[in-house]
């Protein structure tokens, strides 16, 4: 092993070993070690780790920064199906993968990482010693859907998230879906063929026109009330971002009937809608 990497712990599937960048990940790394750097997580170098293809990476967060250009090759990686971690800045020494490795507290993971255990919050020793005894489901891109359940309404209707409309269901003509796509006129056809009881997705930040939203408006003709969340607060793509995170910036008519009103939390919002009387 090269001496710019350190080796904290090894079993029969690989090892677990720091270093201080993530220019010092060597091809003897290749499928079976977790590679913990203690630099930051953006595309750069997250094409040097790709390249050499270990088993799980693990970065600082470096602050996160604009456009989450600290954290971007977290994503660059799940799209190679490979885990990987980012560990809050203030918890650990820069430049020291040791510290990293016993000091560190993760704040965001891609889904491989998920698929593993690992969670936000939890110690970068917990989650690099999860990373090298589990394996990454790899599912297709339809798959990755991260439908969840929050809350169950009358008449067992229930409140759910989603990452696009077009994962929803048939059952969720009696649902409130929670989603993450934007409101334009591609997301209609979606909308009417789910026929949701009510639904919240993003206004893509409006748009030209208020373009984002013109859905909104369109399918309240067949029934659908529906609201829209600000796109600068709520991640697009995730859904349960759009539910925890989002702030109401747009409603149809029968959504305002139900009370749902612009700058509501979108929680708030999903309550609303699963209650109201059609």
């Amino acid at each position: 092993m090269s001496t710019l990497q350190t080796e904290l712990f090894r079993n029969d599937r690989g090892r677990i070993v720091a270093m201080d960048s993530a220019y010092h990940v060597e091809p003897a790394n290749r499928g079976v070690d977790v590679v913990i750097n203690a630099s930051y997580c953006g595309v750069l170098p997250a094409r040097f780790i790709g390249a050499q293809r270990p088993r799980a990476a693990i970065g600082v967060d470096c602050g996160v920064g604009p456009a989450g250009a600290s954290v971007a090759g977290i994503w660059y990686l799940e799209a190679l199906n490979l885990p990987a971690v980012v560990a809050d800045v203030m918890t650990v020494r820069l430049g020291d993968g040791v510290d990293l490795y016993e000091n560190g507290v993760v704040s965001l993971l891609n889904r491989p990482a998920a698929d593993c255990g690992v969670v936000a919050g939890m110690r970068v020793r917990e989650a690099a010693r999860l990373l090298l005894d589990r394996d990454p489901g790899s599912p297709e891109a339809a798959q990755v859907t991260n439908r969840t359940v929050m809350e169950q309404g009358p008449e067992g209707r229930q409140i759910v998230c989603t990452d696009s409309i077009a994962f929803g269901l048939p059952e969720d003509e009696r649902n409130v879906l929670v989603t993450a796509g934007h409101t334009g006129r591609s997301a209609v056809p979606y909308l009417l063929k789910v026929k949701p009881y009510g639904f919240i997705c993003s206004d893509g930040g409006m748009g030209r026109e208020d373009s984002g939203v013109a859905g909104l408006h369109a399918v309240a003709e067949q029934g659908l009330a529906g609201a829209t969340v600000d796109a600068r607060l709520a991640r697009m793509g995730d859904g349960l971002s759009s539910y925890h995170d989002g702030i109401i910036s747009a409603v149809n008519r029968l959504a305002e009937a139900a009370g749902v009103r612009l700058g509501m939390r979108s929680a708030e919002a999903a309550r609303l809608l699963v209650r109201r009387n059609v």
